[in-house]
Formats: structure tokens, C-alpha cells, sequence
């Protein structure tokens, strides 16, 4: 409902990897000639949602049943740490709960959703 409140019109996006930028969940960029400094989160954006977010994304590292958006997310954490994996994850739900405001089904495993991205 957080999700649903926040977005409000999913048509104002482009895309769906629009949301991460627009909830603060991307890291800053600070670009100068040939210095490339990637920081923390922006941090911009709703508040409520990216903690609703990244709590969702805790709980489904920690607690959830396994999937592929989990295994994911294991995987990231294996290189990049705990904390960036949960952070990247919480981005990626938000990815999932935009496709989702706009009334398309979502397919919770990989398996499922091949046959109806080839046809």
C-alpha cells in the first residue's frame, strides 16, 4: 500500500529501473575529468518507501523463503557485502511493486516467467 501511495501514476516513469534514482536507492556520482567517485545513496525522494523498501528487503534476506530475487541478492552480498546486497535488493523490489501498479501479473519464479518473456 506504501508503494502503491507513493508511485501513484506508474505512467510518469519511463521505466521501471526508474524508481531506484527517484526513491534515493542509487549511489551518488561525483564525475570530474578522470576522477569517478561512486558514494552512498542519494537518499532523495520518499522517505516512507525506501524504508518500507529496505525493510522488505532485510526481512526477505534474513527470514524469506528462497528465490531467485533472493539468491540474487546472496550473490551480491558474497561480492560486494551484506549492506550494498540489501540495499540493491530493496532497489530491485521497487522495480517488481512499479511493474505491479500498473496491473501486470508478477511471476515470483524464474521458471514461470520465461515462457511469457519469449512469446
Amino acid at each position: 500500500m506504501t508503494a502503491r501511495a507513493a508511485i501513484d501514476d506508474p505512467e510518469r516513469f519511463r521505466a521501471s529501473r526508474d524508481i531506484g534514482p527517484w526513491v534515493g536507492l542509487t549511489p551518488k556520482r561525483n564525475q570530474s575529468g578522470e576522477s569517478d567517485i561512486v558514494g552512498a545513496i542519494t537518499r532523495a525522494g520518499d522517505v516512507g518507501l525506501r524504508t518500507a523498501l529496505y525493510q522488505a528487503a532485510k526481512v526477505m534476506l534474513e527470514k524469506g523463503a528462497k528465490n531467485w530475487l533472493s539468491a540474487w541478492a546472496l550473490r551480491v552480498a558474497q561480492r560486494r557485502g551484506k549492506k550494498r546486497a540489501t540495499v540493491a535488493l530493496a532497489r530491485r523490489i521497487g522495480v517488481v511493486l512499479h511493474r505491479m501498479c500498473d496491473d501486470t501479473q508478477f511471476r515470483f519464479t524464474k521458471e514461470t516467467a520465461m515462457p511469457a518473456a519469449s512469446a
